[in-house]
């Protein structure tokens, strides 16, 4: 098309040319080049050519007249356009239009701009030059492809819910800034990390292709690229972070599920950081339960496992109650053949199971039930199926022959609880209550309960747990008439003694009893009830005043279950962070106590809104540090037989001490070899201590043990007192056992027919949980033909000799190895400076007498004490040790595994006497436990405690408590002054 233009454009110009040469004309400017009214041009962006359309040509009439048919010039005319026109070629016209610079397309897309032509006039001056009219050029800027994508955000964020398909979970976007829509248009996104459950479209819109999971992972990072249409790819790929929430389920956070009790810390937080999670909606009130389960720990939660009569004394209950359920004993047997519930913390159960019962022995029975009088057990009984129809007897009180009249008892039948009394024709001749009932839950829940019958007739109270109940029925009957046939007391069914072929126990009791007791005469205050049942472990709530403004609580009288209500959750979840676990006890029963938690809320103008699951956690209580009991005293009396029938008698006890200490991890030490804790003495309560006569029994007629009853005044202690000993029972402080037992005499008007005599005494706490050592006391009577030859050395010493007694340090936490005995020795008196020196050998003549010697003229075989560096050196007496053959004086902390070491800065010692004794081998223990094997020296009172490590050797065998400048030749010595340690070294 553009070359048929072009070629009608030169036929046209050759025409003219024709006609003007063949007329002849004056060569004059007469016409105006032509130009095509508009152009429109396309230039390809950092080109300069412009193609237009149509070609830019100028035609003028004049041609081919010279100067005046030629074009010149083309000329723009515009707002600065970046263009020129040039002449290709002056005489057919043709020009160019060309870019004088780059041209942008993203800065310029589109111009317009004027063009006319110009002819090159009447001469070669170009005067009278003619000019085209004006024509419009529009040029487009073609681009090109020349920039990649570039994402809008650095990175981009976003957060899914667990366990959810999303169809869009966010949208990336880049952009491109090339001009046309080809370039500049994103056609596609791409992602380029691999095996992630996570889809792109083209739009950019990021999708789950798998629901997620938050336990299996959090966070997802996802690389994403883009591409515009041009298939040029962004240069830098952009990163999308993806968090996974967990499902937001509403319910309590942050507590742990277990909570670890150290006894004796007091009130412990069980969730210090929880709080109620909502998930977001509104509540108008939360109501929280906090529930103590401890139904599983002795008879119903921890409490106090003293014996009931110990209880009872402790709690200020009226004397006179019968225990009819002790322990089995010499004097108690009727319990022996009933099933006991072991391993419940020394806590004394009894166990019924349909087949055992006991008989209450005639003269343990109380009498004379009154109009006043009260009966108290603790009780778990379940429903027993098939059985509904039958009585269970927990007490009964019948016709021993003949007849089966029940006197009084205490049953349960069909989870009810019956009491029933029927009163003598004697004591009352009308009708009258005679059955009381009680039903309630408690009777069938299978939990341990306190019951308290108190009768004040015809008045009958039922406590339970300390809260009062009436009956619910009463009914009426005669009283029994009067007869000579004699009553049985039984326990765990009924004796029917009449009615049948053979007398036999009914009415069999299914359940587990503990502490039943009957007390004549009179009932128990609530005060009293209260106590003997209180639970010594609980909920609490730390700082009450700090509870947040509208909180309120409620504690069950257990203090086992906590309800808390509250408008405003911030204040709920910082109350329940003040609830804690409390156990008074000092030494409390080991173990995992379970704990619930449920929780209700409400929104407004809902009855509830949300359902907020419940917890479970436990509380482990930590075993606690078991005491040891030790008692300790002079345990060997020799008296002459005056003394023991003197009217004050024989105080058997006047040195007696108690003392109780507990292993302690000792954690600054533990890099010492051996090191098996630190012994801290402690104070705790004793229950009972019993005096028990070895070998034959006490002849009433000749010998009694004797107390003053105005000793136990202003103490929670009690006597009992037979022929086989004596119990001093209660619970109380060790001091104030120590100041009872020490007045217990010993009488014995016939002494000289009577064998010396042998006693033992043992303690206890919580009712034989702890036991002491065995403490063994033996009397020896003196005649009158021994009398006058005996000499006491501990009551008349000799002048050279200082006896300081401090019996409370000598003693062995080791009952095994017996109590303390005395010891000759070598004696060292500071006022003389003399050694009293006894010879462990009877071949050496020179010290087989017990001299005193100045200390310069000692023997090569015994220890030397040199006042002036007071330094001990030692003699071996066996050559062959070579590390002890020289007389060395060496510092204790050289000393050898054979020998005892005192360590000042600690107080203890490290014993290792023997390899084969495993309990000495490497350990270090107070000064104040002592081994048969070790010599011990007590800081208070600079005294020694020897032991003989030879028991061949008689002089050595007994013990004694002597000051530390006594030595023998076969134990260690320590100089206080120079914490210098001499060894004598032993095969």
């Amino acid at each position: 098309m553009k070359m048929q233009r072009i070629s009608e454009v030169v036929l046209l110009m050759a025409g003219v040319a024709v006609g003007l040469c063949a007329c002849h004309t004056v060569k004059v400017n007469k016409h105006k080049p032509w130009i095509e009214t508009s152009y429109h041009g396309v230039i390809t962006e950092n080109m300069d050519i412009v193609l237009l359309d149509p070609p830019l040509v100028a035609l003028d009439k004049d041609a081919p007249v010279p100067y005046a048919g030629e074009i010149c010039a083309f000329k723009i005319h515009g707002l600065e356009a970046p263009f020129e026109a040039v002449v290709l070629n002056g005489t057919s016209g043709e020009g160019q239009l060309r870019a004088r610079g780059p041209v942008d397309c993203e800065l310029q897309k589109e111009y317009t701009f004027i063009i006319q032509a110009h002819d090159c006039g009447a001469g070669p001056g170009g005067t009278g030059g003619k000019k085209s009219h004006k024509a419009v050029v529009h040029i487009q800027v073609n681009d090109v492809n020349e920039f990649s994508p570039v994402f809008r955000e650095a990175q981009y964020h976003a957060a899914v819910t667990e366990e959810k398909i999303y169809d869009n979970i966010l949208q990336v976007e880049a952009t491109d800034q090339d001009c046309s829509p080809q370039y500049s248009q994103i056609c596609n996104y791409q992602i380029t990390t691999s095996n992630t459950p996570f889809a792109i479209d083209r739009n950019g819109n990021i999708r789950n292709t798998e629901k997620l999971s938050f336990d299996k992972q959090q966070q997802y990072e996802v690389l994403v690229t883009a591409f515009d249409c041009g298939q040029k790819r962004s240069t830098e790929s952009v990163a999308v972070h993806i968090d996974v929430k967990p499902v937001c389920k509403p319910g309590w956070q942050g507590w742990n599920k277990r909570v670890d009790y150290e006894p004796g810390t007091g009130s412990k937080q069980l969730f210090p950081k929880m709080h109620l999670e909502t998930c977001g909606g509104p509540l108008s009130s939360v109501r929280t339960m906090v529930e103590l389960q401890t139904s599983h720990i002795g008879k119903g939660c921890d409490r106090e496992t003293y014996s009931e009569k110990s209880l009872q004394k402790l709690c200020g209950a009226s004397s006179g109650s019968t225990d009819l359920l002790p322990a089995p004993s010499v004097s108690t047997n009727w319990t022996a053949s009933l099933v006991t519930d072991s391993g419940r913390d020394s806590d004394l159960i009894f166990r019924f199971d349909g087949r055992h019962a006991a008989k209450i022995p005639d003269q343990m029975v109380p009498q004379n039930l009154t109009d006043q009088f009260t009966i108290a057990t603790w009780m778990k009984h379940g429903p027993t199926p098939g059985l509904r129809a039958e009585k269970e007897t927990l007490l009964c009180n019948s016709d021993k022959t003949e007849m089966n009249r029940h006197h009084y008892s205490l049953y349960v039948h069909n989870c009810r609880l019956v009491f029933l009394l029927r009163r003598d024709f004697t004591q009352v001749d009308t009708f009258r209550p005679a059955e009381f009932h009680w039903k309630l839950e408690q009777i069938c829940d299978k939990e341990w309960h306190y019951y308290v019958i108190n009768v004040e007739f015809p008045v009958v109270t039922l406590y339970v747990d300390g809260v009062t109940y009436d009956p619910y029925l009463v009914t009426d009957d005669w009283p029994i008439h009067p007869s000579q046939i004699d009553v049985q007391l039984t326990l765990g069914a009924c004796w029917q003694g009449g009615e049948v072929t053979m007398p036999r126990f009914t009415q069999y009791f299914r359940g587990s009893l503990s502490g039943l007791t009957i007390r004549p005469g009179k009932i128990e205050s609530q005060k009293v009830i209260s106590c003997l049942q209180a639970c010594k472990e609980g909920l609490d709530i730390n700082s009450l005043e700090s509870l947040g403004k509208g909180i309120k609580f409620h504690f069950n009288p257990a203090q086992s279950i906590l309800v808390m209500e509250g408008e405003d959750l911030e204040n709920m979840n910082a109350a329940l962070r003040k609830v804690s676990y409390i156990n008074s006890r000092q030494f409390p029963t080991p173990g995992i106590r379970h704990l619930h938690i449920s929780t209700s809320v409400q929104c407004f103008g809902e009855d509830t809104c949300i359902s907020i699951p419940d917890i479970d956690a436990v509380v482990m209580v930590l075993q606690p540090s078991e005491p040891r009991i030790t008692i300790a005293g002079v345990d060997r009396l020799t008296r002459p037989a005056a003394d023991l029938r003197g009217p004050a008698g024989l105080t058997l006890f006047q040195d007696l001490h108690i003392i109780s200490t507990v292993t302690k991890g000792d954690t600054a030490s533990h890099h010492t070899a051996g090191r098996l804790g630190v012994q801290e003495e402690i104070i705790h309560n004793l229950d009972y201590c019993d005096i028990l006569v070895l070998g034959e029994e006490l002849r009433p007629e000749q010998e009694s043990l004797q107390l003053q009853r105005s000793t136990l005044l202003g103490k929670h202690l009690d006597t009992t007192n037979s022929t086989s000993g004596m119990s001093i029972y209660g619970v109380d402080s060790m001091s104030n056992y120590e100041q009872v037992i020490r007045q217990v005499h010993y009488h014995n008007w016939h002494p000289t027919q009577t064998p010396d005599r042998k006693f033992r005494l043992t303690c206890s706490e919580l009712n034989g949980r702890y036991t002491s050592n065995e403490f063994t006391l033996e009397i020896s009577v003196l005649h009158k033909s021994e009398a006058g030859e005996h000499v006491n050395q501990m009551v008349a010493p000799p002048q050279y000799m200082q006896v300081v007694h401090h019996p409370a340090m000598v003693h062995s936490l080791y009952p095994t190895h017996g109590s303390g005995k005395t010891v000759e020795s070598s004696v060292y008196t500071p006022h003389t400076a003399h050694y009293r020196i006894i010879s462990l050998y009877p071949t050496h003549s020179s010290l087989q007498n017990h001299q005193s010697i100045p200390h310069t003229q000692l023997t090569t075989e015994s220890s030397v004490y040199t006042p002036h560096t007071a330094h001990y050196r030692i003699i071996s007496l066996y050559p062959t040790h070579s590390s002890l053959q020289n007389h060395q004086s060496i510092p204790h902390t050289q000393l050898t595994t054979e020998s005892s070491v005192y360590t000042t800065h600690t107080a203890h010692y490290r014993i290792s006497l023997y390899p084969t004794h495993s309990s000495l081998q490497n350990q270090s223990i107070p000064h104040t436990q002592l081994t048969t094997e070790s010599s011990v020296y007590t800081p208070h009172t600079a005294h020694y405690r020897i032991i003989s490590l030879y028991p061949t050797h008689s002089s050595l065998q007994n013990q004694q408590s002597i000051p530390h400048t006594q030595l023998t030749t076969e134990s260690a010595v320590y100089t206080p002054h120079t914490a210098q340690v001499g060894l004598n070294h032993q095969a």
